[in-house]
């Protein structure tokens, strides 16, 4: 029944998105308040069933876990270029300038870029830099 409620929903991944561990454990206990006393769930299989949610909430730990890593690996890589010259394709072009401030304030670290002729380039990102330049 905790499987047909997940597929009921979408896709399994969809389903674990939004779905918490106390959800999926009201699901079990309305299953068990509402079983046949003449056919009661078999113990292997609700065991199995428990397992399976806390294999769940485990996985969206997890998750959740690795998004803070990869969000705290670009704000240390963004943080490493300040200073540095680089060049950058944005919608405008290419770039060459030095890093001169960091932005933190939205999901992806963005900078600005100041030129050899003081234009400064705003909300460029780490997957736009092409070349980062040593430092002389």
């Amino acid at each position: 029944m905790a499987t047909d409620a997940l597929q009921a929903t979408g896709s399994v991944a969809d389903a674990a998105g939004s779905l918490k561990l106390n959800d999926l454990l009201k699901v079990l206990l309305t299953q068990l308040t509402h079983q046949d006393p003449l056919k009661p769930v078999d113990n292997t299989q609700f065991i199995a069933q428990i397992a399976q949610f806390a294999s769940l909430d485990s996985a969206q730990q997890l998750n959740q876990n690795i998004q803070q890593l990869i969000s705290l690996q670009a704000v240390n890589q963004t943080v490493g270029l300040i200073g540095r010259t680089v060049t950058a394709t944005t919608s405008s072009g290419t770039v060459t300038g030095k890093i001169g401030a960091v932005s933190l304030a939205a999901t992806v670290p963005t900078f600005s870029i100041t030129t050899s002729d003081a234009r400064v380039v705003p909300n460029v990102t780490i997957g736009q830099i092409q070349t980062i330049l040593p430092n002389p």
